[in-house]
């Protein structure tokens, strides 16, 4: 395993390089929080597709290829899915507005009274996303070192909110290009067919296994539905996804290169389910479908290209990981400590917003940290998290994007609304049940028209200014967004 550790610690080694490289071009708020806007379309696509795919779409992808075969893909197809609706129906909206959080968007739209609860749910689902991502260490650094659960979160969580404190959005943006094509070159160039191979070809894998497996529905309907639900709507109003959408040159390299990542995603997608199935046929009897992508890897892959194939994974984890930490920091500085604070940023203190940033990405990545070593349930953790930002943020989002009666106590309704819906029945049905983020949905919807319709409109000059952000003719806001008009 020598040849292995050195891939990986060099991998790990750069990662901290460019952590460093970032801190000295990260000097303003805009170059640390959105990489100063101007990503091109190679770097914004590679960006883009490194925080979608991470360690649920690389291990748990596989993991459902070698439980349910071919459609074990819908999980990691979905998200695909909906980077691509938001690349093409949504992204050029979202990257003119030149703004740093969805609650500043949902302020902008609304008035200046819908953001301080949107960010508390937004900050509890960042938060929860950089924490399941975190505890994922656990199982990479005990394939590769034998650490035990909590050393190997330290290490891995460390390296990430070190170099995402350095350097914030320049070294995330650098390492993930690193990651991407690592990923890649990892997943898709080698374990893929390498996979194949060991296991006989495809002749021999239909041989072998049910004919379900090799159904593209055989997960279950309902269960694709949900999927549509959560990943789907949920890649739509993420504040991780908008994030890097604020990234982009321009609205055309929002569009195209997100159309470009979503598709990649389509092929990764369709690539887990397929090592996964192959697993299956090298492996029948494994204790759980998670240690498919693990065994395959150590058991099947020459030295090298082992370590090469594992640092694709911890690359997978570190850049969800580290996009998650940095919207969930940008939303507790930005969303919650400065309102409550009530501080106005002028220009001339631009500097000091970088410093506050750094400070906030360090204290929520300890706390990330200590978190995840506190938490064992990862699935858990994770449902609750999706679905109350589908559950409460969906229908406000898209509401104010495309509806033009929506107010902002039809906003406040629908998010208090569909996030007590779905909490009072993940409480009753189970955190795991489906039910929770089906009728969490709706009662937010109903929620939003019926007091937004019973409610005045939202103030023309409000709507004016909104639409102005929207066509791009506004230049970037240098303070806090101004309240509604008195």
């Amino acid at each position: 395993m020598a040849v292995d550790y050195t891939v990986i610690v060099l991998y790990l080694a750069g990662m901290l390089a460019m952590g460093w490289w970032g801190m000295r071009r990260a000097r303003s708020k805009s170059e640390f929080l959105v990489a100063g806007r101007r990503l091109g379309p190679a770097m914004y696509s590679g960006t883009m597709a490194a925080i979608v795919l991470g360690g649920a779409s690389t291990i748990g992808g596989v993991g459902l290829g070698y439980q349910y075969g071919l459609s074990g893909a819908w999980m990691v197809f979905t998200i695909g899915l909906g980077l691509l609706a938001l690349s093409v129906f949504f992204s050029a909206r979202i990257a003119r507005l030149k703004v740093y959080t969805v609650s500043e968007m949902l302020d902008l739209r609304y008035g200046g009274r819908a953001g301080v609860i949107s960010g508390v749910v937004m900050w509890a689902y960042t938060l929860m996303l950089a924490v399941t991502s975190t505890i994922a260490y656990a199982t990479i650094f005990d394939v590769l070192f034998d650490l035990n659960r909590t050393v190997a979160i330290v290490l891995g969580g460390s390296i990430v909110v070190a170099y995402s404190t350095l350097g914030g959005m320049w070294s995330i943006t650098l390492t993930d290009m690193v990651q991407f094509v690592v990923k890649t070159v990892g997943v898709l160039l080698l374990l893929l067919p390498i996979a194949v191979v060991k296991a006989g070809g495809f002749a021999e894998m239909k041989a072998e296994l049910p004919t379900e497996y090799f159904d593209p529905l055989g997960i279950g309907g309902e269960t694709i539905f949900t999927y549509v639900l959560i990943y789907t709507f949920g890649m739509l109003i993420g504040q991780d996804i908008w994030q890097r959408v604020f990234t982009a040159r321009s609205d055309r390299t929002a569009k195209w290169g997100g159309t470009v990542a979503g598709t990649y995603c389509l092929a990764y997608a369709l690539a887990g389910a397929v090592i996964g199935t192959a697993a299956k046929v090298l492996y029948p009897k494994l204790g759980s479908a998670d240690d498919a992508f693990a065994t395959i890897v150590k058991d099947e892959l020459p030295v090298g290209v082992r370590g090469l194939v594992l640092a694709a994974a911890l690359a997978a984890v570190m850049s969800t990981s580290s996009g998650a930490l940095i919207a969930c920091a940008t939303v507790a500085n930005n969303d919650i400590w400065s309102r409550i604070r009530g501080a106005v940023r002028g220009p001339g203190e631009e500097r000091d917003e970088v410093r506050g940033n750094r400070a906030f990405i360090l204290v929520m990545g300890l706390a990330v940290i200590a978190t995840a070593i506190a938490l064992n349930n990862v699935v858990e953790a994770l449902t609750v998290a999706y679905n109350l930002l589908v559950g409460g943020l969906l229908v406000p989002i898209l509401g104010g994007l495309l509806w033009k009666r929506g107010t902002a106590q039809g906003a406040l309704a629908s998010v208090a609304v569909g996030g007590v819906a779905v909490i009072a029945l993940m409480a009753w049905k189970g955190i795991l049940a489906n039910e929770p983020v089906y009728y969490g949905l709706l009662a937010s919807l109903a929620a939003y028209v019926a007091v937004s319709l019973a409610t005045p409109a939202t103030d023309a000059a409000v709507l004016a200014a909104w639409r102005e952000r929207l066509a791009g003719r506004t230049p970037e806001p240098l303070s806090e967004p101004v309240p509604a008009p008195q």
